[in-house]
């Protein structure tokens, strides 16, 4: 008898209720860690004319500056690679 509160109580653990929403916001490309700049403009012109929250746009840019570190990382990766195999051609 007293299981559908026990059931919600338990579901209410295993998945808790979303307590953000959705946020529609088109930000520009990010192709390189320049590129984050106008990201961030874009964020702050929606918070000043009141289509996102502060803490919406803080953590829209979060993710901007978690894709630009990735960007960064590939970037010294790929630069990496290049004076490797350059200086493998080279016999040093």
């Amino acid at each position: 008898m007293g299981d559908g509160p026990a059931l919600r109580l338990c579901m209410d653990r295993i998945y808790p209720a979303r307590k953000d929403r959705p946020v529609r916001f088109g930000l520009p490309p990010i192709e390189r860690a320049a590129d984050a700049v106008a990201s961030h403009a874009a964020l702050v012109g929606a918070v000043a004319r009141g289509d996102l929250t502060p803490s919406e746009a803080g953590e829209l840019s979060k993710l901007v500056e978690g894709y630009v570190r990735a960007v960064e990382a590939t970037d010294i990766l790929d630069r990496l690679a290049k004076l490797e195999a350059a200086t493998q051609r080279h016999g040093r």
